[in-house]
């Protein structure tokens, strides 16, 4: 046991804190993920404004959380399990977030090359993740901050 400020610690008990605390953040986990995967697909579409039949891609940023948290979600600990059917397989990386709810952005006027990216609808949503990202990152800061407080006993 340890003496830690008022209290004691007992490290029989780690393992089960260490997993407490890995649910409490993997919904910010999985979040960060999904939110830093669109706003690549964002800058990927502002990338390719120009491209002839360049299809413009997005997220569906609920449907794609719900699935991560989901059923298949809560078992792996947040992680999509994706099985390798041969030893030559890559092991998945991005978890949650590979693939999942990535759909083509409808078009909203037709363009002669194919094109369906609409700068100003990509901007716009552009700027929105960030923002949603940006206060994500936030209320995963404060969470570390209400966390260390209480391991400080304050």
């Amino acid at each position: 046991m340890l003496h830690i400020g008022k209290r004691f610690f007992n490290f029989n008990q780690l393992p089960a804190v260490i997993d407490r605390l890995d649910q409490d953040l993997s919904l910010y986990r999985n979040a960060l993920s999904l939110r830093s995967q669109r706003q690549e697909l964002l800058a990927s579409n502002i990338a390719n404004a120009d491209t002839p039949h360049f299809k413009a891609r997005d997220l569906d940023f609920k449907a794609a959380l719900g699935a991560a948290l989901g059923a298949r979600g809560a078992a792996t600990g947040g992680q999509l399990a994706l099985s390798r059917t041969s030893a030559g397989h890559l092991a998945a990386e991005g978890g949650a977030a590979a693939g999942a709810g990535v759909q083509y952005r409808a078009e909203y006027q037709g363009a002669v090359d194919g094109n369906t990216v609409n700068m100003d609808v990509e901007r716009a949503a552009f700027a929105e993740n960030a923002l949603q990202l940006e206060a994500l990152i936030g209320f995963v800061n404060h969470r570390f901050r209400s966390m260390q407080s209480a391991i400080q006993g304050q």
